[in-house]
């Protein structure tokens, strides 16, 4: 693959993956069925319903986390494992290629799926045996999201807020931002009883009111959105008995196709702990790009 590809297909997969670690943080939850005498009064307002949801995601601090994402033709993934946002975003996924030019971009570094590791300054993606063969025998990629912020633009600059601040109630707070929020109905998720709210966002006004941006910046994010064609983004959440995120789901339209992410979270409160990979083992993204690297992935954006 030539240089200036894997650089391309390297920073997307970092984008990509980091935003779908970010995305899997924001919806799912486990618990018992819908208690309706304690929730009747509080669930009867769908906006006072998603005010004690937010809170209560946001306290639980941890959760198991899964989910699926698609853009067109372009990828399909999936992620799996577990993240902590107590004190900025950490944890430990396993991101799969199902399908896509991306995930046959993978099969040809030598691998379909990866193991990341989220940490406060950076994130870390193990690579394949051929790619530890063509980087003296190193497995890991060091991504900074300070490097990634200077290098992807106005979207580089976003998916470092979201990954350092985001917290697994950011799909509620799209919600109430948007003031477009309504109740669905009493569904099953997972064999457990959960209320379904929907609503439509503005992607990037919701950027604008969910990070800490400059001027600058946010137009440059606006700027990219509008190329990739992303204007509006439908959100649909699932919240259990105990006001927790059950399921979530972000449906868009891109010029690559349709962008779908669907995040599913279980076992709040579980005890998680991601380090960094050995020094000796580890291959910063940075160095790479300016060694015209052969890096062709990374990895994680739940949720």
């Amino acid at each position: 693959m030539k240089s200036t590809t894997a650089r391309r297909v390297t920073l997307a997969v970092a984008v990509v993956t980091a935003l779908t670690g970010v995305a899997a943080c924001g919806t799912e939850g486990s618990g018992e069925g819908d208690k309706a005498v304690g929730r009747s009064l509080t669930h009867a307002n769908p906006l006072a319903a998603l005010r004690s949801a937010e809170k209560s995601t946001d306290k639980a601090e941890s959760a198991r986390v899964r989910s699926t994402t698609s853009i067109g033709d372009t990828m399909s993934m999936t992620a799996n494992g577990a993240l902590t946002w107590g004190d900025g975003m950490k944890g430990n996924l396993t991101i799969t290629y199902t399908g896509g030019k991306l995930a046959e971009a993978m099969r040809k570094a030598g691998t379909s799926s990866m193991e990341a590791r989220y940490l406060s300054d950076a994130y870390y993606a193990r690579m394949s045996e051929r790619f530890a063969q063509q980087s003296g025998g190193k497995h890991w990629i060091r991504y900074a999201y300070d490097d990634l912020a200077k290098l992807g633009g106005g979207s580089g600059a976003y998916m470092k807020d979201q990954m350092q601040n985001t917290t697994p109630n950011q799909s509620v707070k799209l919600l109430l931002a948007s003031g477009d929020v309504k109740k669905v109905g009493e569904e099953q998720v997972s064999g457990v009883s959960a209320t379904h709210y929907s609503g439509t966002v503005d992607v990037a006004d919701l950027a604008g009111k969910n990070s800490d941006l400059d001027a600058g910046q946010l137009a440059g994010l606006k700027k990219q959105l509008s190329q990739a064609g992303v204007s509006t983004e439908t959100v649909d959440i699932w919240v259990n008995g105990q006001d927790l995120l059950v399921k979530k789901v972000e449906k868009a339209q891109m010029t690559a196709g349709t962008m779908t992410s669907t995040a599913y979270f279980s076992d709040y409160g579980v005890r998680v702990t991601a380090e960094a990979p050995p020094a000796a083992d580890t291959k910063d993204f940075k160095d790479l790009m300016k060694a015209g690297g052969t890096a062709t992935g990374s990895g994680v954006s739940a949720s």
